[in-house]
């Protein structure tokens, strides 16, 4: 079936979002989807997404990136999340070690869920906060080199390397996908249109967030 001019685009990149609640998932979200940035936004609720279509190497490609709650509670939608994903950004937050500490978990249930191939990106949120930063740019760049990731530190108040991180990511998928037809299979699931809500079991919706407010 033809698509309709406006949603015309040579791929459909599923991104996920992955980290413990508050390292700023929905905030990067926000400022690469929307150029927003809310203050006072409050912790994911199960699942959004959001889209943005970009070129990259002149094709044109629509990103889709999903976004979840890090509360244990949330985890019943594990399967559905990490489905169809072709690249994962593991935030933590550089002033709270805990959340550092916590990535080796994170990763291993991506690792356990997501496809062989996915690709990964380690992501060191709110630099902006100088004064209390307790992760050092070298630890994490040890697990990152430890684990074969790639690391960048971002501020998503500040829009400070949230654009170079999407960017970055999306390209290397382009590569990895560039390189080898995709199958039904492994496509993300480009009938996901944003505005739709789905039900991915008894009790699980997944939902598009809508806008909290603007930047000014």
């Amino acid at each position: 079936m033809a698509r309709r001019a406006d949603e015309e685009y040579d791929y459909l990149f599923k991104i996920v979002l992955i980290g413990d609640s508050g390292v700023g998932k929905s905030n990067l979200l926000s400022r690469f989807t929307r150029n927003e940035f809310c203050l006072e936004s409050k912790s994911t609720i199960g699942v959004e997404f959001a889209t943005r279509t970009l070129q990259i190497e002149g094709r044109t490609v629509k990103t889709q990136i999903w976004d979840t709650a890090g509360q244990e509670r949330y985890r019943a939608i594990t399967s559905a999340y990490y489905r169809g994903a072709l690249g994962a950004l593991l935030v933590y937050d550089v002033t709270k070690p805990t959340t550092f500490e916590n990535l080796s978990r994170w990763l291993n249930e991506l690792r356990d869920h997501a496809d062989a191939n996915i690709v990964i990106m380690l992501i060191g949120n709110k630099t902006d906060l100088k004064h209390l930063r307790a992760v050092a740019t070298e630890d994490a760049q040890g697990f990152a080199e430890k684990e074969g990731l790639s690391l960048i530190e971002t501020s998503a108040l500040e829009a400070i390397n949230v654009e170079k991180a999407f960017q970055s990511i999306l390209s290397e998928i382009y590569r990895v996908i560039s390189k080898k037809p995709l199958s039904s299979d492994e496509a993300a699931p480009s009938s996901i249109k944003e505005g739709t809500t789905l039900v991915v079991g008894p009790q699980e919706t997944i939902t598009k967030k809508t806008t909290c407010c603007s930047a000014s």
